[in-house]
């Protein structure tokens, strides 16, 4: 029998385009009459412009970028090492399989305004980028490309990861309440903390050890890939916590919701930072690479942990370090640019500019929203 529920959700019914009676500059984040007018000529959040034309600007192809001497590299490393390297790209590949397709299934069906929308297009685009650069990677290094890809789903630490992900967002896809309501208010808030913590937390294990390989001149081509995606995650992190902070800022119902799902914010954080510390185990497993080891890994991760925690007005429940354990990563964190292919050593023209990678609390000081 059909669930009498099934229909309620679009009791708000849904149109790729039909005449609001609401101006562009009245309507909330999400929930709303949808777009009708794509226009930017006024935003009511210039924050979410801004960040869209940030994404823009960033646009890079993995084709730009050279990993030919990549290949010979990764035959010089170690057996610990190229277990170390392979099981990283595999796991980066599910976070970003995810992640391309489901801010447009999740989000943007229930964003009401034009630079929300915008952004969330733009958003996905950019990790189909960064999906695409992991083929380049695969394509240039492995004899076999077809065996990295089919392997990735048998990785208990990596399938379980990809669970875990999606699991929010499953949830607010799935939602056959009444459409708007306080309970959906409520998953999409949690969907939104979930990919606050992916775009976050999830990515920096194996962001550290691709740039650690390359502090020893190895696996560079990759390295230079990984910054460039590290970059475009940062601007994804910043537009989450926006998104967050203004449906806290304009809407009650979100103000209680927050308070109400403490517990569970909490344990989504536990969970991404206790299964990037057994990633961390399943990588070093077999022996560590010089200049870094699991351990200095965790401390790591909780380090990021504890500054994304404070970032959404949460308490810390655990201690760490108050400064970055791994302080060799911010000159690929915060560095000015990188150079993505053989000729432009001397040619600064094709530089590709960078931005810095971090989120505060002063982060969208003096743009008011």
């Amino acid at each position: 029998m059909e669930d009498s529920r099934t229909n309620l959700v679009y009791s708000m019914k849904k149109s790729v385009f039909k005449i609001n009676t609401k101006g562009h500059m009245e309507k909330d984040l999400f929930f709303d009459e949808g777009v009708d007018i794509a226009r930017y000529d006024m935003v009511k959040y210039p924050p979410l412009q801004k960040l869209y034309e940030k994404m823009l600007s960033f646009y890079w192809t993995p084709d730009e970028i050279d990993v030919t001497k990549d290949k010979l590299d990764f035959n010089k490393l170690t057996s610990n090492e190229q277990h170390i390297f392979t099981s990283n790209l595999k796991r980066q590949i599910l976070l970003d399989s995810v992640q391309g397709r489901s801010p447009d299934l999740a989000l943007l069906p229930l964003a009401s305004n034009p630079e929300l929308e915008l952004l969330i297009e733009t958003w996905a685009f950019f990790e189909t980028i960064h999906s695409r650069s992991y083929t380049h990677v695969i394509r240039n290094v492995y004899a076999n490309p077809s065996k990295i890809f089919d392997e990735i789903t048998s990785i208990p630490e990596i399938s379980e990861c990809g669970t875990a992900i999606s699991e929010h967002y499953d949830n607010l896809i799935n939602y056959r309440g009444t459409y708007g309501d306080y309970e959906h208010k409520k998953l999409l808030y949690l969907c939104l903390v979930s990919i606050y913590i992916l775009e976050g937390i999830r990515f920096y294990v194996s962001f550290a050890c691709s740039w650690a390989f390359a502090e020893l001149k190895q696996m560079e081509g990759n390295a230079k890939i990984i910054k460039l995606i590290a970059r475009d995650e940062n601007t994804h992190l910043a537009a989450s916590l926006n998104i967050i902070r203004t449906l806290i800022k304009e809407d009650k119902d979100f103000v209680k919701i927050k308070e109400e799902t403490n517990d569970e914010v909490a344990a989504l954080f536990e969970e991404a930072l206790t299964q990037e510390e057994e990633w961390c185990d399943y990588l070093f497993g077999n022996g560590s690479m010089i200049g870094l080891n699991a351990e200095l890994l965790k401390e790591y991760v909780r380090w990021i942990g504890a500054k994304r925690i404070k970032s959404l007005n949460y308490t810390v429940p655990f201690s760490t370090h108050l400064h970055n354990p791994l302080p060799w990563t911010e000159k690929w964190i915060s560095g000015g640019s990188v150079q993505v292919a053989p000729q432009e050593t001397e040619i600064t023209s094709y530089v590709v500019g960078g931005t810095k990678q971090d989120v505060t609390e002063t982060t969208f000081a003096g743009l008011s929203l």
